[in-house]
């Protein structure tokens, strides 16, 4: 198949779980589970949603990198690819049997949901130093969030009549339909697995190979720390701004609408770039701007200046994961990138049970989610300083 072909359809699986991040993540399951499934007067929404956050996270963590080894080794990173992606299709689908009161069940299944999705990243992400040439990582990179952000937007235009019809489980279906549909490509047009029965399943080993690449090392332990704060900020905005600042959640939708097309703005903006300048340049770039975010968002005392902030938040948030998925493709050795890959997902997402629980435990303490900001901006902080240590190979000139 054209190499064409191969990249749109990578891209348009983008297209297709975008929606599920929008509407499921972000702007609308998380604040139902929150505040009409649980109840977060005093917090307890909060609490009860960064933890099936974070439990989703502990099981990436603890599957990822072993999972991708033996799909390298049985060139099975196509079936695992479509089977967490199938998986997390249905938990959605199931959405529509949470009723009020329902907080064990809502656990589990965006639990199980969101690590589905999650585990398919890491197969679909390694996709990318197949489909894409050396110096082209970032433009590649970059065209799939754009056209995922894309996804978000449709997503969210067709969640937000529902919502204020309060047709809730006919949103989780055409979600669930949604997913499903646009990723048929990405099944079907990928490469086909190359079996490496030599390779062995050894998370010891994988741990050697990433010691011992000290540029690997290096950016993993950054993007430990800043990931972090790009993931809690995810999936805690839409609960910040519906609790703080008493956005409706119609209000929630079109800010997140916003922020689509900012982030489809600046993963555009920053795709050439990329591989211009290099990857690092425009990650210290973004976490600059992050670091602003986070004291624009603490500060933040109205609508109106939140919805600023958070649309400026955009401009960073595509930006900041192409370049980071760009530099990683760029540092793994080849016939490593199931596994590789999935040692980047335990470092993004066991920093990112973290948060979840710092913001959460917080807000539940301290009685403020302003504070709970402010500690998520930290991570922010670290990040940046850290990142500073890496050195990767130059741009091609």
């Amino acid at each position: 198949m054209p190499a064409v072909k191969r990249i749109l359809a990578w891209c348009l699986f983008d297209f297709a779980n975008s929606a599920y991040s929008a509407v499921i993540v972000v702007a609308v399951f998380s604040v139902y589970y929150a505040t009409h499934i649980v109840g977060n007067e005093h917090g307890l929404g909060d609490l009860w949603w960064g933890r099936a956050i974070s439990a989703s996270l502990v099981l990436v963590v603890l599957t990822g990198p072993v999972l991708g080894a033996f799909a390298d080794r049985a060139g099975w990173r196509k079936r695992f690819f479509i089977a967490f992606t199938a998986l997390c299709i249905g938990c959605i689908a199931l959405f529509t049997t949470l009723v009020p009161g329902m907080v064990l069940q809502g656990f589990a299944l965006i639990a199980l949901a969101n690590f589905a999705f999650e585990s398919s990243q890491i197969y679909y992400n390694a996709y990318l130093p197949d489909i894409a040439p050396a110096d082209r990582l970032g433009t590649v990179s970059g065209l799939g969030f754009a056209i995922g952000y894309l996804g978000s937007i449709i997503g969210l235009v067709v969640a937000l009549p529902l919502v204020n019809a309060r047709q809730f489980n006919l949103l989780w279906l055409l979600v669930a339909a949604f997913f499903a549909v646009f990723s048929v490509p990405a099944f079907l047009a990928l490469p086909a697995d190359r079996p490496q029965p030599e390779k062995q399943v050894d998370l010891r080993a994988i741990v050697r190979d990433v010691i011992r690449n000290q540029p690997l090392r290096r950016f993993l332990l950054a993007y430990f720390l800043y990931f972090d704060g790009v993931e809690t900020t995810i999936v805690f905005s839409g609960i910040f701004a519906a609790t703080t600042l008493k956005f409706t959640t119609p209000e929630v939708i079109k800010l997140f609408l916003a922020v689509q097309f900012s982030a489809l703005a600046g993963a555009l903006l920053l795709a050439r770039p990329t591989d211009r300048w290099g990857a690092k340049r425009v990650i210290t770039l973004t976490l600059l701007l992050w670091v602003g975010v986070s004291i624009g968002a603490y500060f933040a005392q109205t609508k109106s200046t939140f919805f600023a902030v958070a649309v400026t938040a955009g401009l960073g948030l595509g930006s900041i994961q192409a370049a980071s998925r760009a530099l990683m493709a760029s540092l793994i050795p080849p016939g490593k990138e199931s596994e590789l890959f999935g040692f980047y997902a335990l470092c993004g997402k066991s920093s990112s049970v973290l948060g979840p629980l710092v913001f959460g435990a917080v807000s539940y303490l301290a009685g403020s989610q302003r504070a709970a900001v402010a500690a998520v901006g930290v991570f922010f902080v670290a990040g940046l300083i850290l990142l500073q240590r890496v050195r990767p190979a130059l741009p091609p000139s």
